[in-house]
């Protein structure tokens, strides 16, 4: 069969109803989550916190408002220690395999992770086992054993990281804890994230127990699931953790440090025989500042010399058009955003040679003090969209939503949903962008320097630079070169 145009199909527009086939049926997006994140608060203080996930696979987990910036009044490390600690014997289990046989039956995994001010007890398991899986979270959190080996082998661990971190071809953590300590000197979460050399042998049970008496508390978690009933979630909570008794007794009055962060600035510099050199700058930024933040965060993006240049990866961003494109000798320019409860960090990593480091310090507080200018309307439009990507994106994970609604209920109470944030990014204007980096350039700079520091400018240089107009650094004059 030929037709009239000469091929062998009908001559049809694509969007036209082709004859005899039934009209189809589209699925419609309303822009609205089906599942909203459910909240109840239990007698003894304890949130449970889900949000429903069509699979049969859930993960279900114990967040607790602890980490290193908890540790003023206690030897710092402790964070650290409780990390490495986590799903070892407790009173129900004689031993860490004793609790991933018992995982293995329901196809579970465990993970426990600490940040500066979250502490992350995670499992994820087939659904039918949320029974064992709540009690066994329960335990671990609340009765753990602490055996005198285990706190050992603990020991051990933690000084093997503590080596291996300074010997990392990558430099990242040691750079964001030098970062971190510049900024908030000596206060909340510019305390260590890692267990110094000095206090491996100060923690023992006895600190570790004095500490958890004061920081576990049920008012201090949540315990969040992904993938499962909410009705199922709230009765294993009660089954399990309303009156549950933590091995350490509980005090009457806890003695918990409720400090703010106090955003100071510096400079921390540790020379290594690292023939490249790591700089970052930042500056503190407010709560209610965070989504045009995160805006200009995706907007400076940024990356390595070799990994910044694909479609999607940064190509158009500011530290890939205007650093890495134009100067060739750039190992790294990438933009980082920390943030937290009472404050945030927007940080540029640069790395390249020692001998062209005055050249590069200068090249970031230019790019500094550039993102007070008006941001372009098509970039950003593209920070927006790569934004909301990346947390789309993101969401479709179950362990990130897990960690989404965890630390949201823990810091706040309640949960924003993806497209309630999806349209605060939508609202972010130039104007925002220029508001938020003017604010952020009066504060005074905080630096970390990694490696051979012979042609780092002073800490004065730096700031200057960084109140001058055009971001330029003090010329200096030398008779002998």
């Amino acid at each position: 069969l030929v037709y009239s145009n000469g091929g062998r199909y009908p001559n049809i527009s694509l969007s036209a109803p082709l004859p005899g086939i039934p009209k189809p049926v589209f699925a419609s997006v309303h822009g609205q989550e089906k599942y909203e994140t459910k909240i109840t608060i239990l007698e003894n203080g304890l949130k449970v916190a889900s949000q429903n996930k069509f699979g049969q696979f859930c993960t279900v987990g114990i967040l607790v408002n602890s980490g290193s910036r908890h540790e003023a009044k206690y030897p710092s490390g402790i964070a650290h220690f409780i990390e490495k600690l986590a799903f070892s014997s407790t009173a129900q289990y004689g031993s860490k395999d004793e609790i991933l046989l018992t995982l293995e039956k329901h196809g579970g995994i465990c993970d426990c992770q600490t940040s500066r001010d979250t502490t992350m007890y995670a499992v994820s398991a087939e659904v039918k086992g949320l029974d064992t899986v709540v009690s066994l979270l329960s335990d671990a959190v609340l009765q753990p054993r602490l055996l005198d080996d285990e706190i050992e082998m603990t020991r051990m661990a933690v000084r093997f990281e503590l080596e291996d971190l300074n010997m990392r071809p990558d430099p990242e953590p040691l750079l964001t804890e030098m970062i971190h300590a510049a900024a908030y000197r000596g206060n909340t979460v510019g305390l260590p994230r890692f267990c110094p050399v000095d206090n491996v042998d100060k923690i023992d049970k006895k600190v570790l127990h004095s500490y958890l008496r004061n920081y576990y508390c049920p008012k201090r978690m949540v315990l969040a699931g992904v993938g499962i009933e909410h009705e199922q979630l709230v009765e294993c909570a009660r089954k399990y953790l309303l009156d549950a008794k933590p091995v350490w007794g509980t005090s009457a009055v806890a003695n918990v440090d409720l400090s703010v962060a106090q955003y100071t600035g510096g400079i921390v510099k540790v020379i290594s025989l690292s023939n490249i050199f790591f700089f970052s700058s930042l500056f503190s930024s407010q709560e209610e500042d965070f989504i045009p933040f995160a805006v200009l965060n995706m907007m400076m993006g940024g990356g390595g010399s070799f990994s910044a240049g694909g479609p999607g990866k940064g190509m158009f961003t500011r530290l890939y058009l205007n650093v890495l494109n134009r100067h060739h000798w750039m190992y790294n320019a990438t933009s980082y955003h920390h943030s937290y409860e009472d404050s945030g960090l927007l940080c540029i990593h640069a790395s390249a040679d020692p001998r062209q480091v005055r050249e590069m310090v200068e090249i970031i507080t230019r790019e500094f003090i550039q993102m007070a200018s008006n941001a372009g309307e098509m970039e950003l439009e593209r920070a927006k969209t790569q934004l909301k990507s990346m947390l789309m994106m993101n969401l479709e994970s179950r362990p990130v939503i897990f960690e989404d609604v965890g630390r949201q209920v823990l810091s706040t109470g309640k949960r924003k949903l993806p497209h309630e944030l999806c349209d605060l990014i939508s609202n972010v204007t130039a104007s925002d962008i220029k508001r938020v980096t003017t604010k952020m350039l009066r504060s005074k700079p905080a630096v970390a320097a990694l490696g051979d520091l012979t042609e780092l400018p002073s800490y004065e240089h730096i700031q200057a630079a960084l109140s001058s107009k055009d971001g330029r650094l003090p010329r200096m004059y030398r008779l002998f070169r």
